[in-house]
């Protein structure tokens, strides 16, 4: 229905762009809207099929029985996830964008690692933790029913995900050796920059934008309208206290979060600690 708009034109600052040379009309305007949505939900797609995967490893991989009996009704959970976000993009919004570098290189590097634990934080915590604040987002933004609608269903699958990934890794890693937790330490860093730099929608610009403003400034646009910085606060804001909660934000770490930004999400509250209110 295009009276209902898939994102707020708000969403963007247009007169932003401007000063970089873009100058969009109305109609412009509305299909880079519809562009960005389908990348975005292109990568949700992506990132639940990683979860698949993930999910059936962990559930062969884990080392405890309830967590093997958890770990198949995620599978059912993400299979029915893959399902609903490629019919949507298929079927209605009839546009597929491909994976994004940085999160092919997170899913790869889960894929190939044998420690269930890793696969549980690196799927658990960070790919379905930021996921979750980027379903919230969008579905408090999103004007059209039917995507509203699946979001609250996915979202309420993947707040029940993250929890679980807390509970099970706090215990888990407060029986590390110091050495061992450094090492998840450093590799949850790396990784939610690379979470933070997949969110620079470079295959839209590379679509829309290149040859007529920079890169450079294409990044510079994402990063600051305020559209977008909210989105990626929320993302962030649920991400750090859960790796905080965990053991994982000492305070030799700490330092760099503070150096690329991300030390001002440090106080909010865990995925154990919410009333379980997602949206």
């Amino acid at each position: 229905d295009p009276t209902r708009p898939l994102l707020p034109e708000g969403l963007l600052d247009f007169d932003m762009l401007e000063t970089y040379g873009p100058k969009l009309d109305a109609k412009e305007r509305a299909r880079l809207l519809h562009s960005l949505t389908s990348w975005m939900l292109s990568q949700f797609l992506h990132g639940e099929q990683g979860a698949l995967f993930a999910a059936a490893q962990v559930t062969e991989a884990v080392q405890f029985y309830d967590g093997k009996l958890y770990g198949a009704t995620q599978v059912m959970d993400e299979g029915r996830h893959v399902e609903v976000f490629h019919r949507y993009l298929d079927e209605k919004l009839g546009k597929l964008y491909q994976i994004n570098d940085n999160l092919f290189v997170i899913i790869d590097a889960l894929m190939a690692d044998s420690r269930w634990d890793m696969k549980f934080l690196g799927m658990q915590i960070m790919i379905e933790g930021l996921a979750l604040g980027a379903f919230g987002t969008l579905y408090r933004q999103t004007g059209e029913p039917l995507l509203k609608e699946l979001l609250k269903y996915v979202i309420q699958d993947e707040a029940r995900h993250v929890h679980y990934g807390v509970l099970a890794l706090r215990d888990h890693i407060r029986e590390l050796t110091e050495s061992e937790r450094r090492e998840r330490e450093d590799w949850a860093f790396e990784v939610a920059l690379l979470m933070r730099n997949r969110f620079l929608a470079l295959e839209v610009y590379e679509e829309w934008f290149e040859g007529i403003m920079s890169r450079q400034a294409w990044k510079t646009f994402v990063t600051e309208t305020p559209g977008m910085a909210a989105f990626r606060q929320t993302m962030f804001s649920r991400l750090v206290p859960n790796l905080r909660e965990i053991g994982l934000v000492s305070p030799r770490i700490v330092p760099r979060y503070e150096k690329v930004g991300l030390a001002r999400y440090m106080d909010g509250l865990a995925a154990d600690r919410m009333d379980g209110a997602a949206m």
